[in-house]
């Protein structure tokens, strides 16, 4: 018999492809995308077949053999094969790191099913057979008669405590022929517990208004069509975007689809899994939803992997990794909010989520569906160019009005209260109101902490981090210092450590301090504050949210994860307290981000029956992305901001690559960033436009010296190769490290 050759990408920490033999036994289960043991050297590694046929100029003879197949199935769909061989090229990483990236580690290590042994009736007996068994062995009989009974397996622990009996008793009808016993995977289900009762919503389908319906009616189009096209649907605040999501995955499923539902925040999933699970239920089949994302046991992301990897769930809905889940016959993939950088994976592979997915859905032919009430100007000028259809949504439904956005300035705020206040009056006044009449608030600071710094009086000193060229956050909780970067924390000094004066003070807003003045202007509300330091606990954010629901919480302080797609009936007030934040940093996104942000906090207020207001503090309140915002003139924005995009040829109509360089030793890192340099441009030419190199705005993270190069380019596939091949062969020092990030989210 011919012998069965098969490349493998070794899970080993090199990017190549090598060559086993496939025993005889293991043939009818190799395909391409199995998931195989191989030795390396003397070691068994984990590996993916990536093709199948024998290596050219290599002795047959010498090929070690596969040593085992992991899964009775593919752990890549063909798809997610060829995405990986993409995302290698365009974001200039190694195929293993790729696949390793798409694969979760309890997939990997294949450990940890649960199961449970079932028993049910395998032959009917007679009345006189069944009056023998009764006189013969009464216990045994007791057994077959309840079983008998019921209409599906039962399980077998769960049955013999029931009825008193030992395991003897069932193992001898098995032995006979009467029962027959078989083994069931338990699948451990996510957001299946006490806190989902918070987050139930209406199963029932609203009623459709006419840019609802001729949305939907588009999608339905392209779904029956069956080909790969992409849709960004534009739709404000509380349009119903997540109704129009909902009818097109009910068409993808009636098809015998798969769908994809991608989020940018985990606070996000359990609102729209309560959504896409009660909807689900009343489609034919009660089509089950798995739920994907980091913060998920081994043993949740192994059951949901398994699900979907066989067929037996069609729909996931999760985070950006979500993208990578392997469904079958895929046919939708959602990427709501696809605006958020939260969609950007900030390790190796440093892929984009929403790019990734619009490549996937072109690989598989199936529809891509981006959402949002403020795209990103990518997004938008690819519609605007006719590569993406454009779909809008420019009402809220039930013709409830957008909130009244009111801007604070706190320069004349300050001189009013001749402090630099965290709350204005016009904001405390109007959450007052809010308390009495039982309405929710929800304020709104991107920075967690109390103070973003300490401060001395007298000298001036600023407390930094001695690994970090940042300045330390004072957390007043605990007391300390901590670093926001590498995570290094002390506690907080009560004296300068320069010149030992007691003048400290702390300069700059956080959650906890904002936290703090609610407490003192509303001593009788309920205030929570939801950041990460108070969310380590698992399930905690949900706690917060289902409380938030129920109307056990007056005010909600947070972060960003409480910024955009929640949605709260009762929820009248929106406070921005710091509006400056996202604005004055060094990234030609910061308009666009800022823009972004005020549009989507404002949108979680007026979402029920009653008007909404958002309160915007601000010392600059003639910024364009400040007024733009309070009309949700999202049009306006995107003419005045693209045309200086396009004067300064920045994204979207230039690719943009950014060549990060670290090190122990700052002049070290700077004279081989300039040797670089010069050698792109000599070789490149005028296929990138060069800028820098120079010392990145955080100099130095985590005690390595930091310089940038960023590439300016209309064709990434014609740079990243060449990029990589001439760093290959350059004499990079063992103490250096570079990385390249292909269409950065952040410049930072």
């Amino acid at each position: 018999m011919r012998a069965m050759i098969v490349g493998v990408h070794p899970l080993a920490g090199f990017d190549k492809v090598l060559h086993y033999r496939v025993p005889e036994g293991l043939r009818a289960s190799v395909v391409v995308g199995s998931l195989v043991r191989v030795p390396v050297v003397n070691t068994l590694h984990l590996g993916l077949v990536g093709e199948i046929g024998a290596p050219k100029d290599f002795p047959l003879e010498r090929l070690k053999s596969v040593a085992q197949v992991v899964y009775p199935f593919p752990a890549l769909t063909p798809d997610l094969l060829g995405l990986a061989r993409w995302m290698a090229a365009y974001y200039a990483c190694g195929t293993d790191s790729v696949i390793e990236t798409m694969i979760p580690a309890a997939v990997r290590r294949g450990a940890g099913l649960k199961q449970e042994k079932l028993l049910a009736i395998a032959h009917r007996l007679s009345p006189e057979e069944l009056s023998v068994l009764e006189k013969k062995a009464p216990q045994q009989a007791r057994l077959y008669q309840f079983l008998a009974q019921q209409f599906r397996p039962q399980s077998k622990a769960m049955l013999l405590a029931r009825l008193g009996q030992t395991a003897a008793v069932a193992k001898t009808l098995v032995t006979r022929g009467v029962l027959r016993e078989e083994t069931r995977r338990i699948e451990r289900l996510s957001y299946v517990d006490d806190h989902a009762a918070g987050e139930l919503v209406a199963a029932h389908p609203h009623r459709l208004n006419s840019e609802q319906q001729a949305a939907v009616d588009a999608l339905s189009r392209q779904l029956d069509a069956g080909k790969f096209e992409v849709s960004l649907l534009h739709g404000v605040t509380g349009s119903g975007k997540t109704e129009v999501y909902l009818r097109a995955i009910d068409v993808a499923l009636k098809a015998g689809g798969g769908v994809i539902f991608l989020v940018p925040e985990v606070a996000l999933t359990p609102q729209t899994v309560a959504r896409l699970r009660s909807r689900l239920e009343t489609i034919a089949g009660a089509h089950r939803c798995v739920v994907w994302h980091s913060h998920l046991s081994e043993g949740e992301r192994l059951d949901g992997w398994l699900a979907l990897a066989t067929g037996e769930a069609r729909v996931v809905v999760g985070a950006r990794s979500a993208v990578f889940a392997p469904v079958q016959n895929l046919k939708l993939i959602v990427v709501d909010e696809e605006h958020e950088p939260a969609y950007k994976q900030g390790e190796t592979p440093r892929y984009h989520g929403r790019d990734v997915a619009v490549m996937r859905a072109k690989m598989c032919g199936a529809i891509g569906l981006l959402g949002s009430a403020t795209p990103s100007l990518e997004s938008f000028v690819n519609a605007e160019a006719g590569k993406y259809r454009l779909l809008q949504l420019t009402e809220r439904i039930d013709s409830r009005k957008l909130p009244y956005i009111d801007i604070v300035d706190l320069r004349i705020e300050a001189l009013k209260q001749r402090t630099m206040p965290a709350l204005s009056g016009r904001l405390v006044e109007a959450m007052q109101e809010r308390l009495e009449r039982r309405e929710q608030t929800i304020l709104f600071i991107n920075r967690r902490g109390y103070s973003s710094s300490m401060l001395c009086k007298k000298c001036g000193h600023v407390e930094e981090c001695t690994h970090c060229s940042i300045a330390m956050t004072y957390h007043r909780t605990d007391e300390t210092l901590r670093c926001h970067l590498c995570g290094d924390q002390r506690s907080a000094p009560v004296r300068c450590t320069k010149c030992g004066a007691p003048d400290i003070r702390w300069r700059g807003l956080g959650t906890q301090r904002v936290e703090e003045a609610v407490r003192r202007v509303l001593p009788r509300a309920r205030v929570e504050r939801m950041d990460t330091d108070t969310m380590s606990k698992q399930n905690r954010f949900r706690e917060i949210l289902s409380q938030f629901r129920a109307g056990k919480i007056d005010v909600l302080v947070g972060t960003q994860m409480i910024g955009k797609g929640l949605d709260f009936p009762n929820v009248t007030l929106v406070g921005l307290v710091d509006a400056d934040i996202s604005m004055h940093v060094p990234d030609f996104r910061a308009n666009e981000r800022t823009f972004q942000l005020l549009v989507q906090v404002a949108g979680r207020a007026g979402r029920g029956d009653r008007a909404g207001v958002v309160i915007v503090q601000t010392f600059t309140p003639q910024a364009d992305a400040i007024q733009f915002s309070r009309h949700a003139d999202f049009a306006g924005f995107a003419a005045t901001e693209l045309k200086v995009r396009k004067d300064f040829r920045y994204p979207p109509y230039r690719h943009l690559i950014h060549h990060l360089f670290r090190g122990p030793n700052p002049e070290k890192v700077k004279f081989f960033a300039e040797q670089w340099a010069k050698l792109v441009e000599k070789s490149l030419g005028d296929r990138v436009e060069l800028r820098g190199p120079s010392a990145s705005p955080i100099e130095k993270i985590k005690d390595a010296y930091r310089w940038q190069l960023w590439y300016f380019t209309n064709s990434v596939t014609k740079v990243v190769p060449e990029l990589v091949r001439l760093s290959s062969q350059f004499a990079w020092p063992d103490d250096l490290t570079q990385v390249l990030d292909v269409d950065p989210a952040n410049l930072v």
